[in-house]
């Protein structure tokens, strides 16, 4: 199988890469700085790729099997100014803008194309519970970000391509993502409360994400948003407690929302909101997770017995 991606040497797609390369897959890393990367893998190779380079690109991508776009701003690098907003927002449009166009002047098109998305798309609730029916009616950043990424990546529907958006939630793994930032208050015992401890977080394993990626890739039947998370997601409070129990910690020391609020600003939304977001259609599909339990993903993340 040929599968093309885009932010392919970020935290998920370094993983997603590793897996296809074991099952011997051919896999091509769209990079704007191909020089910066050297592959010793006969099956991997890194493509240079601009906006104006289209034309150069229609043969080397012609006959893919599976496309993945994950490329983006991250949403962690900083405060939220205008500026940084709009970058945040302008990376993930053009480069899914630019797949589109370049879907279009291909005569094999891709079978299937995986666009990354997240669970802010459904806005912040301490009541609700979201599954992949439900629309959004939020108007904050997060939320608008995500619509219009998805409204941007359906055109490769019109193209008659499989499209498949995965709403992430909280990607846990050791090295990378909102974890070790996480752990560290525990590690340090300082850990706590945050906020009023009462949001919920949505969350899935890394090997989780591989995995599902993995059997969407061979089952036709997914198809438009599927939510990346645990079917058994956690108030902050109870997230935090489970840090403290499976590392031997202490949960005490409360992070006041004010606090976090002064520190961060408007990005403090990201640990001080959440929403209850349900894996529903992957369920439904026979999707089954390695590590549906907070205290399973944190036992096998720092290998714990």
């Amino acid at each position: 199988m040929r599968i093309g991606v885009t932010g392919g040497t970020g935290f998920i797609g370094k993983h997603l890469t590793r897996n296809f390369l074991r099952q011997n897959h051919k896999v091509c890393i769209l990079t704007r700085k191909p020089d910066s990367y050297q592959s010793d893998h006969k099956n991997l190779e890194y493509i240079g790729w601009s906006v104006d380079s289209i034309n150069e690109l229609v043969d080397k991508l012609e006959g893919m099997d599976v496309f993945i776009n994950l490329a983006g701003e991250s949403i962690n690098n900083g405060r939220w100014t205008e500026q940084q907003k709009e970058r945040i927002i302008k990376t993930r449009i053009q480069v899914t803008d630019t797949l589109m166009k370049l879907f279009s002047e291909l005569y094999d098109r891709p079978k299937l194309f995986i666009n990354a998305s997240a669970v802010g798309y459904y806005g912040t609730s301490l009541k609700q519970t979201f599954i992949e029916n439900d629309l959004s009616t939020s108007g904050d950043f997060l939320a608008k970000t995500v619509q219009k990424w998805e409204k941007h990546a359906s055109k490769a529907e019109n193209l008659g391509i499989r499209t498949v958006y995965t709403r992430f939630g909280i990607v846990l793994d050791k090295q990378e993502g909102a974890l070790p930032k996480m752990v560290l208050p525990y590690k340090l015992f300082v850990g706590g409360k945050v906020g009023t401890g009462k949001q919920w977080l949505s969350w899935i394993h890394i090997k989780d994400v591989v995995n599902l990626i993995d059997f969407i890739i061979h089952n036709g039947e997914f198809e438009g948003a599927v939510n990346f998370t645990t079917p058994f997601p956690l108030q902050m409070n109870e997230f935090g407690k489970t840090i403290g129990e499976v590392l031997s910690r202490p949960h005490y020391l409360p992070a006041p929302s004010f606090a976090l609020k002064m520190m961060l600003g408007e990005m403090s939304t990201l640990v001080l909101d959440g929403q209850k977001v349900l894996p529903n259609k992957a369920q439904q599909l026979g999707f089954k997770f390695e590590f549906p339990t907070l205290r399973e993903t944190l036992m096998d993340i720092y290998r714990i017995k």
